[in-house]
């Protein structure tokens, strides 16, 4: 038990241990829909769509969180708009915007010679370096993010699956896309402090991938993937600490090991489960995805 509990003496650990189980919560509950959409492009691409907003935020004095949300907020907008163009693809659409807001903010940052040691913080992260502000901004935002989507919990599900029938029954789809990257966007400040803005997606995607592994039905993979990424926010950071290594990385790697680990081992659909013959072998293809929603029942895409 000393392993866990030494290092709760200190302040800044302790801190650090509420922001990585914030963090590791909300990537991996909105961390699903990211993964059942193929949109993990679209997590790196608002990672780094964000950059300009730390920079101005910085050489504004301001809190680079807000400039963070607000280019997030602003680039989430308008990928969503410009993709509405029938000849303009959203992936075109995403690598469009996603280039030129990072190099506006390669432009910006060339004008600061006083910006590389925030820049490292930014781009790897720093768990440990977090304040009680920052504990606040991270509670305030995650809990946002999992309002909505409690509330627009068979909506975003319908969308994601079935854009056809989702226009059909009249859903706004124009602004449930947005509103998802809204709140990947939240996600993605939620997360800059604990794993910095190069490692995020994979907390995004990897817990997801993982619970995806375990479970058929989608809220249990939601609770699953935010458990999966709670753990690995704190082992990680244990991990780092009594190696006097990297944080984020650390917190990265832990996860990427569990879904290894599942990987090979899921009783459904794990390596040994799906390959080798005898009692490991189901024998069954691949089991449809199963919502808490009597009217739909969606394969796995492929």
């Amino acid at each position: 038990m000393d392993y866990f509990t030494d290092p709760l003496q200190y302040e800044f650990m302790r801190r650090a241990l509420i922001e990585v189980l914030l963090m590791g919560a909300v990537t991996g509950a909105i961390g699903v829909y990211i993964v059942l959409r193929g949109l993990s492009f679209i997590g790196d691409a608002l990672s780094h769509a964000i950059f300009p907003g730390i920079v101005i935020a910085f050489l504004l004095g301001q809190s680079i969180f807000a400039g963070a949300l607000l280019l997030g907020v602003f680039t989430s907008g308008a990928i969503a708009v410009v993709s509405q163009n029938r000849r303009v693809k959203e992936d075109s659409a995403i690598g469009v915007l996603f280039a030129g807001t990072f190099a506006l903010g390669v432009v910006l940052i060339s004008s600061s010679r006083n910006f590389t040691r925030d820049l490292a913080s930014f781009l790897f992260g720093n768990v440990l370096g977090v304040t009680a502000h920052d504990i606040w901004l991270s509670a305030v935002v995650g809990v946002i993010v999992v309002l909505l989507i409690v509330l627009f919990y068979r909506e975003l599900l319908i969308t994601s699956f079935d854009r056809a029938a989702a226009q059909a029954i009249g859903l706004p789809v124009f602004w449930l896309d947005l509103l998802l990257l809204v709140m990947i966007s939240l996600t993605i400040v939620v997360s800059l402090r604990a794993v910095g803005n190069i490692l995020v997606v994979a907390m995004l995607v990897t817990p997801a991938a993982t619970a995806r592994l375990l479970t058929d039905r989608l809220l249990p993979m939601m609770l699953l993937s935010a458990t999966i990424g709670g753990a690995s926010g704190v082992l990680g950071l244990f991990i780092s600490y009594h190696q006097d290594i990297a944080a984020g990385g650390t917190i990265v790697l832990v996860a990427t090991a569990i879904f290894g680990t599942v990987w090979l081992l899921a009783p459904r659909h794990g390596v040994l489960a799906t390959r080798l013959p005898g009692r490991f072998a189901t024998g069954q293809p691949e089991a449809a995805v199963v919502f808490e929603s009597p009217e739909i029942q969606t394969p796995h895409s492929h």
